[in-house]
């Protein structure tokens, strides 16, 4: 019995999809490795949040020169490295013995994960037809939530069973295998890419977005950063950083003390506004989708991308009036949902206007949302310290939001950067 031809496209999503879950896996985990990690190390919060924010600046620094890679080098090689390299430094956390240390080895990590989404976007440029780029973009997002997700409640049960350094040596191995199977299937271009039917071939080179006609001068800093375009889409990520970040190393540890928890039930909690940011991927890449074939480019973007922001400035102030641990945890999932549901555009947005660009583009973008993040990382436990209470950081994430449904007003797609 001949077996149903399954598309080659859909196997390279389901490839990146498992990208993406196993980088944010192996990013949470030491958000749930929070109190061994302090108790073996001797370190209070604001250290903490230092080796937090270490990995973020890390990431932040080396996203353009991981995106040029991959644009020059091809996506193929260049994940397989990024995907070794970030395991290696996942099992070496594990076998830190200080302070100094771990902030060298996450930051090293951070810099080895920098490239893998310019490089998946880079990829996804020359393999996803136009009308099919949201959804994409939203399955690829879904899996860093999935990701982080698993992550809570399988490290704190791995933390429980081997101890916080061996679970971390674990982890490490299992993405090196990975790294291994991307490198042999993959290709970076669907003409390239053995087992793919010529219809199918066909398809995806007359439904992609085309390259210029004359190929365009390589793209300069200047051209780059004299884009208002570019700034936009910088300022925007920013914010949804801001808060997503919150959620992927502070949240756990937040929910523990605040509402007395055990690591286990801490772990549970804390899974939930990751599991609400994929479905928001999958819902704003589904949208982005219908409204780009309804013919409406600038709106497919835009709508997805200020819905996102407005439900996570209503879910940020929410959690501020919830008494207990489920209802705080119900209104950040929604905050986390619509943060979330900015991605597939904000992504998309980046492919549009870089074309063979995308992955120095998209990786510019995503430099500015990790300044973000690094800031995240010692503003929730310094504000903390200030003034007693959490208040102030949620609102300041609000007013990022608000600042972020401006910038989404006056971004455009099709002025492309070539």
């Amino acid at each position: 019995m001949k077996l149903p031809y399954i598309p080659r496209r859909f196997l390279f999503v389901f490839g990146t999809f498992f990208i993406s879950l196993f980088m944010y896996i192996d990013r949470a985990c030491i958000s749930a490795a929070k109190d061994p990690i302090t108790g073996d190390l001797g370190l209070n919060d604001n250290q903490m949040g230092w080796v937090l924010s270490a990995f973020a600046l890390g990431y932040a620094l080396f996203q353009v020169p991981g995106g040029l890679m991959s644009d020059r080098f091809g996506p193929r090689k260049v994940l397989a490295g990024i995907i070794s390299l970030w395991s290696l430094f996942t099992a070496l956390t594990g076998l830190v013995k200080s302070y100094t240390g771990m902030l060298i080895v996450r930051f090293l990590f951070g810099a080895s994960e920098a490239g893998a989404f310019p490089g998946i976007s880079r990829a996804v440029y020359s393999w996803i037809p136009m009308k099919e780029r949201g959804i994409v973009q939203g399955i690829n997002f879904s899996g860093s939530r999935v990701g982080a997700a698993l992550a809570m409640p399988l490290v704190a049960g791995m933390i429980t069973a081997l101890g916080w350094r061996a679970s971390f040596v674990v982890l490490g191995i299992a993405g090196i295998v990975f790294a291994l199977l991307w490198y042999i299937l993959f290709r970076n271009k669907p003409e390239d890419q053995k087992g793919l039917s010529e219809k199918e071939r066909a398809y995806i080179l007359a439904s992609r977005q085309q390259p210029e006609a004359i190929k365009p001068p390589p793209l300069t800093a200047g051209k780059l950063f004299g884009s208002g375009n570019m700034w936009l889409a910088m300022l925007q990520y920013f914010g949804s950083n801001f808060t997503f970040f919150f959620a992927l190393t502070w949240l756990l540890p937040h929910l523990k003390e605040t509402y007395e928890l055990d690591l286990m039930q801490a772990g549970l909690y804390a899974a939930a506004p990751f599991v609400a940011g994929a479905l928001g991927n999958w819902v704003s890449g589904s949208v982005v989708d219908a409204i780009y074939r309804a013919g409406k480019w600038k709106l497919s973007r835009k709508v997805p991308a200020i819905i996102g922001f407005s439900l996570m400035i209503i879910g940020l102030l929410g959690s501020l009036s919830m008494d207990t641990a489920i209802s705080a945890v119900a209104m950040l999932s929604l905050a986390i949902f619509g943060a979330d549901m900015t991605l597939s555009p904000s992504w998309s947005f980046c492919i549009d206007i870089g074309k063979e660009n995308s992955g120095s583009v998209s990786g510019t973008m995503n430099m500015a949302g990790n300044i973000g993040s690094f800031i995240t990382a010692l503003a929730f436990p310094y504000l903390m310290s200030w003034t007693g209470n959490v208040t102030t950081f949620f609102y300041v994430a609000a007013g990022l939001g608000v600042v972020s449904v401006f910038a989404w007003i006056r971004m455009n797609p099709e002025k492309s950067l070539s």
